[in-house]
């Protein structure tokens, strides 16, 4: 185990000691397994159950039938690394110093001071794994086995980061390697390769639940499709409706499948949460490569609705209500504190975003999400827009954003410019009438405007915002490699 998960533990020091979660979970004698998988650019109607077209999904879509569908489930920035970073560590990406998505030579990425998910269940002793897209830092110490990771094998970055990106200058982009914990078992993946991706990430992760069948654990799996350049194995190449794209997402649902099948041939069906979702909306300018945000405004890239809500759904037998579906306003960073709860672990000592929401999830009535509201950030800090808790009122502040109006994307893997629009003043969306953000009512209702732009001046404080010239107060440094000062 990498050293700096030694220099943690001495750092939270009583953090360690176990809690009584309340739930009932931590107690027991076999605490739950917790199974994350995420996609790369998945759109939210992307899914059969989600409004798919011409897809067919059938284990998400059992999935969903056996657990609980979550409709309005947000990222808090829409782009790779920031994503991750929040979905990880339970806070805004910005506070821990990681923006946008990470260049192969950057020198910076998560900090060891953050706490992640993974280290965060190794309080209980479990065994932790992840296999597929990182993309928080691409050498030691910034790798996941760095984090609380006991296996890793995939990509340090996204997919399209290697010679043969067809918007790249020539030497852009480094051969691209896959990683086998810290050490690269292959440089300079081809066509070939990358075509038995998802296949690879499903062998290793089904391996890693039959290893750990006898222990509690935590296996991460972030798929790096349907990332462009798509890539699909033979044995799902021209079998959907919607060309390579659907044929893409078509295998990842298999790949949903064969990780189930895994948990029922190991009796630990009903002793695992699984969560499917997103890493942010899909990447629009690619057009038939890209997916559906339907019928959601923009896509990646973006703080609109298509940016940020992603699908989502949820399975653990017997602690959620099978066949059912959630409209409640929830984020990925409120996984890490709400597992947190179930376990009967410590939150880090230092400040997060997210809150236990267990009660949402779980479909308890009665149940109210504790935010006052969400905040999403983009580009360089530019705090864009404001939703309230229950996920009704969006705020958007006047912004520059790239959309393609009504434009077509590209074709067959080559990307469309997009059109860079300026929403010149604050608009107000009641998405429970308008989910598709057309409709500015904001002389309609002042007090809502008010309500919402006093917390984002709280966000200002802490977390800066260069549209407003602000600095937060609150910020912390990402983590930088040997001899890399601060800022660099």
């Amino acid at each position: 185990m990498p050293r700096s998960f030694f220099f943690r533990r001495r750092r939270v020091g009583g953090a360690f000691l176990l809690l009584l979660s309340g739930y009932g979970f931590a107690a027991a004698a076999n605490p739950p397994n917790l199974i994350v998988i995420l996609t790369d650019d998945m759109g939210y109607a992307d899914v059969g159950c989600f409004g798919a077209v011409g897809i067919a999904t059938p284990h998400l879509d059992r999935m969903a039938a056996e657990g609980r569908r979550f409709t309005n489930f947000h990222v808090p920035q829409p782009v790779c690394s920031a994503s991750r970073a929040g979905l990880l560590t339970g806070c805004y990406p910005n506070r821990i110093g990681i923006h946008m998505a990470l260049a192969p030579g950057t020198k910076h990425g998560l900090s060891e001071d953050e706490t992640t998910l993974a280290e965060l269940v190794k309080q209980r002793s479990y065994a932790t794994g992840m296999v597929g897209k990182w993309h928080l830092g691409s050498r030691p110490p910034l790798l996941p086995t760095y984090h609380g990771f006991d296996d890793y094998f995939g990509l340090p970055y996204s997919n399209d980061m290697w010679p043969h990106n067809p918007e790249g200058k020539p030497g852009a982009y480094p051969p691209l390697p896959l990683l086998d914990g810290e050490k690269p078992v292959k440089v300079g993946l081809t066509h070939q390769d990358q075509e038995q991706l998802t296949t690879w990430y499903t062998e290793r992760a089904v391996q890693f639940i039959e290893k750990n069948q006898a222990r509690p654990f935590f296996l991460y799996v972030a798929h790096s499709m349907p990332h462009v350049p798509l890539h699909v194995s033979s044995k799902f190449r021209g079998s959907s409706a919607q060309g390579l794209y659907g044929d893409v997402i078509q295998e990842i649902d298999w790949s949903v499948g064969e990780i189930l099948a895994a948990l029922k041939r190991t009796g630990l069906d009903e002793r695992t949460l699984v969560i499917f979702t997103s890493d942010n909306g899909p990447w629009l300018r690619f057009g038939n490569h890209g997916g559906s945000a339907r019928p959601l405004r923009e896509g990646k890239g973006t703080c609109w609705e298509g940016g940020t809500r992603v699908p989502c759904i949820m399975r653990w037998p017997g602690k959620l209500p099978a066949g059912t579906t959630s409209n409640e306003m929830l984020m990925t960073i409120d996984l890490l504190p709400t597992v947190a709860k179930l376990l009967g672990a410590a939150l880090p000592s230092h400040p997060i975003d997210g809150l236990d929401v267990w009660p949402l999830i779980a479909g308890q009535a009665g149940a109210k999400n504790a935010h006052e509201a969400y905040v999403f950030y983009f580009e360089n800090n530019e705090l864009q827009a404001v939703t309230d808790s229950t996920g009704r009122w969006k705020l958007q502040f006047p912004h520059t954003y790239r959309g393609l109006g009504d434009r077509p994307g590209g074709r067959d893997g080559l990307p469309v410019t997009y059109d860079m629009v300026k929403l010149k003043n604050q608009e107000l969306f009641d998405l429970n009438s308008d989910i598709g953000e057309k409709i500015n009512v904001a002389s309609q209702h002042v007090d809502i405007v008010q309500r919402l732009e006093a917390f984002a001046e709280k966000m200002r404080d802490q977390l800066g915002d260069t549209l407003t010239q602000r600095t937060g107060n609150a910020l912390r440094e990402p983590g930088r490699l040997p001899g890399v000062p601060a800022g660099k």
